[in-house]
């Protein structure tokens, strides 16, 4: 008679909505994609930070924040005047959990 694996069956999202770190692990999975964004748009681009400082008429440091994947304090306008600052927009969807 085999025995029956418990942790088959489940996925990932499951075990971590189990262990109550989902919501966590979303925001900094998003965190990380958007900075990853801007971090290629500079690059892409050919915009130092020193320019994109300049462009948002801001501080070094708020330009560092922007593209740090850890940083979770970025806010929808921060979003939406560096996206501005690099000839693109800020689009948000809401979608079923």
């Amino acid at each position: 008679m085999s025995q029956i694996n418990k942790h088959r069956g489940g996925d990932f999202r499951d075990f971590l909505n189990e262990a109550g770190i989902l919501g966590e692990v979303a925001t900094r999975a998003l965190n990380q994609a958007v900075s990853l964004q801007f971090n290629r748009l500079l690059e892409n681009q050919e915009i130092t930070k020193a320019e994109m400082v300049v462009r948002r008429q801001t501080s070094r440091t708020a330009v560092d924040r922007l593209l740090d994947a850890n940083n979770t304090s970025v806010t929808l306008t921060t979003l939406g005047k560096a996206a501005s600052a690099l000839g693109q927009k800020v689009k948000i969807e809401l979608v079923s959990a």
